[in-house]
Protein backbone atom coordinates (compact mmCIF):
# COMPACT_ATOMS: atom_id res chain seq x y z
CA UNK A 1 0.00 0.00 0.00
CA UNK A 2 1.50 3.33 -0.88
CA UNK A 3 1.81 6.33 1.18
CA UNK A 4 -0.87 8.47 -0.06
CA UNK A 5 -3.43 5.45 0.14
CA UNK A 6 -2.33 4.86 3.97
CA UNK A 7 -2.63 8.58 4.72
CA UNK A 8 -6.42 8.86 3.06
CA UNK A 9 -7.47 5.35 4.88
CA UNK A 10 -5.92 6.34 8.22
CA UNK A 11 -7.02 9.87 7.86
CA UNK A 12 -10.52 8.60 7.92
CA UNK A 13 -10.00 6.54 11.19
CA UNK A 14 -8.45 8.91 13.27
CA UNK A 15 -10.30 11.72 15.00
CA UNK A 16 -8.40 14.32 16.28
CA UNK A 17 -9.20 14.70 20.13
CA UNK A 18 -7.85 17.64 20.91
CA UNK A 19 -9.94 19.31 18.48
CA UNK A 20 -13.26 18.10 19.76
CA UNK A 21 -11.93 18.92 23.12
CA UNK A 22 -11.45 22.32 22.14
CA UNK A 23 -14.86 23.00 20.00
CA UNK A 24 -16.82 21.10 22.96
CA UNK A 25 -14.61 24.21 25.56
CA UNK A 26 -15.53 26.61 23.39
CA UNK A 27 -19.07 25.66 22.81
CA UNK A 28 -19.96 25.94 26.34
CA UNK A 29 -18.02 28.74 26.67
CA UNK A 30 -20.57 30.58 24.06
CA UNK A 31 -23.40 29.43 25.65
CA UNK A 32 -22.50 30.95 29.13
CA UNK A 33 -21.24 34.05 27.42
CA UNK A 34 -24.75 34.27 25.84
CA UNK A 35 -26.82 33.64 28.68
CA UNK A 36 -25.00 36.24 31.14
CA UNK A 37 -25.46 38.95 28.07
CA UNK A 38 -22.00 39.56 28.42
CA UNK A 39 -19.65 42.61 26.76
CA UNK A 40 -22.86 44.69 26.91
CA UNK A 41 -25.56 42.49 25.00
CA UNK A 42 -27.86 42.26 28.23
CA UNK A 43 -30.66 44.17 25.73
CA UNK A 44 -31.09 41.16 23.21
CA UNK A 45 -32.91 38.31 23.09
CA UNK A 46 -31.39 34.85 24.28
CA UNK A 47 -31.73 33.33 20.76
CA UNK A 48 -29.87 36.56 19.49
CA UNK A 49 -27.15 36.15 21.48
CA UNK A 50 -26.61 32.88 21.27
CA UNK A 51 -26.80 32.75 17.42
CA UNK A 52 -24.14 35.54 17.90
CA UNK A 53 -21.51 33.30 20.16
CA UNK A 54 -21.82 30.40 19.43
CA UNK A 55 -20.25 30.78 15.66
CA UNK A 56 -17.78 32.68 17.19
CA UNK A 57 -16.70 30.39 19.78
CA UNK A 58 -16.52 27.47 17.42
CA UNK A 59 -14.55 29.57 14.68
CA UNK A 60 -12.27 30.65 17.23
CA UNK A 61 -11.52 27.56 18.61
CA UNK A 62 -10.93 25.68 15.29
CA UNK A 63 -8.00 28.36 14.55
CA UNK A 64 -6.74 27.80 18.32
CA UNK A 65 -6.33 24.56 17.36
CA UNK A 66 -4.47 25.33 14.20
CA UNK A 67 -2.33 28.29 16.16
CA UNK A 68 -1.47 25.05 19.07
CA UNK A 69 -0.31 22.58 16.74
CA UNK A 70 2.53 25.03 15.66
CA UNK A 71 3.03 26.24 19.15
CA UNK A 72 3.41 23.43 20.66
CA UNK A 73 6.37 22.44 18.28
CA UNK A 74 8.70 24.79 20.34
CA UNK A 75 6.84 24.85 24.05
CA UNK A 76 5.39 21.60 25.72
CA UNK A 77 2.15 22.20 27.01
CA UNK A 78 2.44 19.75 29.66
CA UNK A 79 5.61 21.42 31.24
CA UNK A 80 5.06 24.94 31.07
CA UNK A 81 1.23 25.26 30.39
CA UNK A 82 1.01 28.82 31.64
CA UNK A 83 4.25 29.91 29.02
CA UNK A 84 2.38 28.22 26.14
CA UNK A 85 -1.12 29.40 27.35
CA UNK A 86 0.61 33.11 26.84
CA UNK A 87 1.99 31.81 23.74
CA UNK A 88 -1.40 30.45 22.51
CA UNK A 89 -3.23 34.01 23.45
CA UNK A 90 -0.45 36.26 21.42
CA UNK A 91 -0.68 34.08 18.41
CA UNK A 92 -4.48 33.82 17.62
CA UNK A 93 -5.45 37.53 19.40
CA UNK A 94 -4.55 39.48 16.38
CA UNK A 95 -6.15 37.73 13.90
CA UNK A 96 -9.38 36.91 15.89
CA UNK A 97 -9.85 40.41 16.68
CA UNK A 98 -9.82 41.25 12.69
CA UNK A 99 -12.43 38.40 12.39
CA UNK A 100 -14.10 39.60 15.65
CA UNK A 101 -14.90 43.00 14.27
CA UNK A 102 -15.43 42.17 10.77
CA UNK A 103 -18.39 39.72 12.01
CA UNK A 104 -19.69 42.03 14.73
CA UNK A 105 -19.95 44.64 12.70
CA UNK A 106 -21.66 42.21 9.71
CA UNK A 107 -24.26 40.50 12.24
CA UNK A 108 -25.09 43.94 13.55
CA UNK A 109 -25.22 46.43 11.09
CA UNK A 110 -24.83 44.60 7.95
CA UNK A 111 -21.40 45.56 6.92
CA UNK A 112 -21.61 49.46 7.71
CA UNK A 113 -19.30 51.35 10.07
CA UNK A 114 -16.81 49.40 9.43
CA UNK A 115 -14.12 51.55 10.71
CA UNK A 116 -10.66 50.75 11.61
CA UNK A 117 -11.30 53.44 14.35
CA UNK A 118 -13.25 50.58 16.41
CA UNK A 119 -11.22 47.93 15.61
CA UNK A 120 -9.41 48.85 18.53
CA UNK A 121 -11.71 48.10 21.12
CA UNK A 122 -12.09 44.91 20.09
CA UNK A 123 -8.64 43.88 21.20
CA UNK A 124 -8.81 44.02 24.79
CA UNK A 125 -12.35 41.45 24.98
CA UNK A 126 -10.66 39.65 22.50
CA UNK A 127 -7.49 38.95 24.45
CA UNK A 128 -9.19 37.87 27.45
CA UNK A 129 -11.85 35.34 26.58
CA UNK A 130 -9.18 33.91 24.14
CA UNK A 131 -6.49 33.72 27.07
CA UNK A 132 -9.28 32.29 29.31
CA UNK A 133 -9.95 29.60 26.97
CA UNK A 134 -6.28 28.95 26.14
CA UNK A 135 -5.58 28.20 29.79
CA UNK A 136 -8.70 26.11 29.65
CA UNK A 137 -7.67 24.28 27.22
CA UNK A 138 -4.01 23.02 28.40
CA UNK A 139 -5.03 22.56 31.62
CA UNK A 140 -7.92 20.36 30.55
CA UNK A 141 -6.21 18.01 27.96
CA UNK A 142 -3.19 17.92 30.02
CA UNK A 143 -2.50 14.13 31.13
CA UNK A 144 -0.39 12.39 34.00
CA UNK A 145 2.50 10.92 32.81
CA UNK A 146 2.45 7.27 33.35
CA UNK A 147 3.59 3.69 32.34
CA UNK A 148 1.48 0.98 30.59
CA UNK A 149 2.01 -2.55 31.80
CA UNK A 150 0.67 -5.69 29.97
CA UNK A 151 -2.31 -7.07 31.72
CA UNK A 152 -2.00 -11.14 31.95
CA UNK A 153 -5.07 -11.68 28.99
CA UNK A 154 -4.75 -8.49 27.65
CA UNK A 155 -5.89 -8.28 24.35
CA UNK A 156 -3.93 -7.44 21.58
CA UNK A 157 -2.93 -3.72 21.05
CA UNK A 158 -5.38 -1.84 18.96
CA UNK A 159 -2.34 0.00 16.88
CA UNK A 160 -1.15 -3.22 15.77
CA UNK A 161 -3.38 -3.45 13.24
CA UNK A 162 -2.60 0.08 11.67
CA UNK A 163 0.79 -1.70 10.61
CA UNK A 164 1.82 -1.68 7.20
CA UNK A 165 1.06 -5.23 5.63
CA UNK A 166 4.98 -5.46 5.33
CA UNK A 167 5.05 -5.08 9.46
CA UNK A 168 2.24 -7.18 10.12
CA UNK A 169 3.15 -9.82 13.08
CA UNK A 170 6.52 -8.00 13.46
CA UNK A 171 7.98 -6.71 17.03
CA UNK A 172 6.99 -3.20 17.81
CA UNK A 173 10.21 -1.54 19.99
CA UNK A 174 9.22 2.27 19.67
CA UNK A 175 7.04 4.75 18.11
CA UNK A 176 8.04 8.38 17.01
CA UNK A 177 6.61 10.74 16.13
CA UNK A 178 7.15 13.15 13.12
CA UNK A 179 5.01 16.10 12.17
CA UNK A 180 1.64 14.66 11.63
CA UNK A 181 2.96 11.22 10.86
CA UNK A 182 4.38 8.63 13.67
CA UNK A 183 7.57 6.70 12.41
CA UNK A 184 6.30 2.98 13.68
CA UNK A 185 10.51 1.19 14.68
CA UNK A 186 10.03 -2.73 14.64
CA UNK A 187 12.06 -5.94 14.04
CA UNK A 188 11.51 -5.96 10.43
CA UNK A 189 12.70 -2.29 9.72
CA UNK A 190 10.13 1.15 9.88
CA UNK A 191 7.48 2.68 8.41
CA UNK A 192 5.21 5.65 8.52
CA UNK A 193 1.66 6.03 9.68
CA UNK A 194 -0.64 9.37 8.88
CA UNK A 195 -1.86 9.64 13.18
CA UNK A 196 -0.88 11.68 15.94
CA UNK A 197 0.76 9.73 19.25
CA UNK A 198 -1.17 11.45 21.46
CA UNK A 199 -4.24 9.01 19.58
CA UNK A 200 -2.14 6.32 19.49
CA UNK A 201 -1.01 5.93 23.03
CA UNK A 202 -4.59 4.96 23.68
CA UNK A 203 -4.26 1.72 21.31
CA UNK A 204 -0.97 1.03 22.33
CA UNK A 205 -2.81 -0.48 25.22
CA UNK A 206 -1.60 -3.92 26.30
CA UNK A 207 1.67 -3.24 24.90
CA UNK A 208 4.15 -2.91 27.85
CA UNK A 209 5.98 0.29 27.34
CA UNK A 210 5.76 3.94 27.52
CA UNK A 211 6.08 7.79 26.76
CA UNK A 212 9.59 9.10 27.14
CA UNK A 213 9.48 12.25 25.19
CA UNK A 214 6.74 13.89 23.80
CA UNK A 215 7.44 12.61 20.53
CA UNK A 216 8.43 8.97 21.44
CA UNK A 217 6.63 6.01 23.18
CA UNK A 218 8.93 3.09 23.51
CA UNK A 219 8.33 -1.05 24.17
CA UNK A 220 10.19 -1.97 27.47
CA UNK A 221 11.59 -4.96 26.39
CA UNK A 222 13.29 -2.77 23.31
CA UNK A 223 15.52 -1.05 25.93
CA UNK A 224 18.86 -2.48 25.57
CA UNK A 225 20.79 0.47 27.07
CA UNK A 226 21.10 3.29 29.22
CA UNK A 227 23.47 6.47 29.03
CA UNK A 228 23.49 9.63 30.79
CA UNK A 229 24.20 13.20 29.62
CA UNK A 230 24.06 16.08 31.05
CA UNK A 231 21.64 15.42 33.48
CA UNK A 232 19.34 13.23 31.03
CA UNK A 233 18.93 9.77 30.04
CA UNK A 234 18.93 8.14 26.29
CA UNK A 235 17.29 4.64 25.83
CA UNK A 236 18.97 2.22 23.02
CA UNK A 237 17.05 0.09 21.64
CA UNK A 238 17.40 -3.24 19.71
CA UNK A 239 18.53 -2.47 16.32
CA UNK A 240 20.42 0.84 17.86
CA UNK A 241 17.57 3.35 17.52
CA UNK A 242 18.36 6.07 20.54
CA UNK A 243 15.22 7.57 21.96
CA UNK A 244 15.79 10.56 24.45
CA UNK A 245 13.66 10.93 27.42
CA UNK A 246 12.35 13.87 28.66
CA UNK A 247 12.81 15.13 32.52
CA UNK A 248 8.67 14.92 32.72
CA UNK A 249 9.19 11.29 31.54
CA UNK A 250 12.42 10.78 33.45
CA UNK A 251 10.67 10.18 37.38
CA UNK A 252 8.06 7.84 36.35
CA UNK A 253 10.41 5.58 34.73
CA UNK A 254 12.77 5.68 37.26
CA UNK A 255 10.05 4.63 40.01
CA UNK A 256 8.74 1.79 37.60
CA UNK A 257 12.12 0.55 36.66
CA UNK A 258 13.12 1.13 33.81
CA UNK A 259 16.83 2.55 34.49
Amino acid sequence: MSLTERHSRTFSLTLDRGLVKGLAVSGAAGVVLAFTGAFGMTGMGFTHRVTYWLPLMLIGAAWGHVCARQVERWIDFDRRPWLGALALTAAMSLPLTLFVWAYTVWVFEGGRYATLERLVYFLLPVTVVTGVLSVLNIFLQREPVQTQAAPAGAAPARFLDRLPPKLRGASLRAVESEDHYLRVHTDRGSDLILMRLSDALSELEGLEGAQTHRSWWVARDAVRDVSRSEGRATFTLDGGVEVPVSRRYAKALREAGWY
